[in-house]
């Protein structure tokens, strides 16, 4: 089957380079183009596309408040913000806005269709590392919450996960592979892959992208 993508961008010119790319490969279709956030929630709504390409500077609606609209309402539809600079502040509030990842504008074109391909299939394109860092230097747009820095323990979502479930997020948080998690708490990677599934079940999260977002936001880890 073919990944459905609708294009989201304000310049026709940019819109026709990528279709002119997406459109060369057998797997991926071009279902349309919005040149606003209004007609790319409509668009999703009534096209039901795999992969939104999303800039974030349009008229009117923006590209941010488009992401969150489309990831609340259509949760099988995932967001590529489309952005000008690497670890930039529009790229982490789209993370936050529920986006599976982001690309620069001017990402080649093998990269461009891999990384839809990639999110198409339940993945994301940040590596937890690279959010972690957009978390340090953008950490103050965070909520402040109220309990204890550092513990997570007021927040009620945390309370699904099991003490190594909670642990395994912590280290993920931490831009740890699962590899590398398998290595720190001395259990097989098949292990920690099972773990990382529940955490991300029972939190409802899309991706370890979105898992990292989260433990930062329920004060589970800190910035810097």
């Amino acid at each position: 089957m073919s990944v459905r993508v609708l294009l989201a961008d304000d310049q026709a010119l940019l819109r026709m380079g990528f279709r002119m790319v997406l459109e060369a490969e057998d797997d991926i279709e071009v279902v349309g183009e919005a040149a606003d956030g209004t007609s790319a929630v409509q668009m999703v709504a009534a096209l039901a596309p795999d992969v939104v390409l999303m800039d974030v500077r349009m008229p009117g609606m923006n590209g941010l408040v488009a992401t969150e609209h489309i990831t609340a309402d259509h949760p099988g539809t995932r967001v590529l913000i489309l952005t000008t600079f690497d670890l930039d502040e529009y790229a982490f509030a789209g993370l936050r806005a529920g986006a599976s990842g982001f690309l620069l504008k001017d990402t080649r074109p093998g990269d461009l269709v891999q990384a839809i391909r990639t999110v198409a299939s339940g993945d994301a394109v940040v590596s937890p590392r690279i959010t972690r860092r957009m978390l340090e230097l953008f950490g103050q747009h965070l909520p402040s919450g109220e309990g204890a820095p550092g513990t997570g323990d007021d927040d009620p979502r945390l309370s699904r996960l099991t003490a190594r479930e909670r642990e395994v997020l912590e280290l993920v948080a931490q831009g740890l592979s699962n590899s590398e998690i398998a290595g720190r708490l001395m259990v097989s990677e098949t292990t920690v892959k099972t773990h990382v599934g529940n955490v991300l079940g029972k939190l409802g999260l899309r991706d370890r992208v979105q898992a990292v977002v989260l433990a930062y936001e329920t004060r589970l880890v800190r910035p810097g």
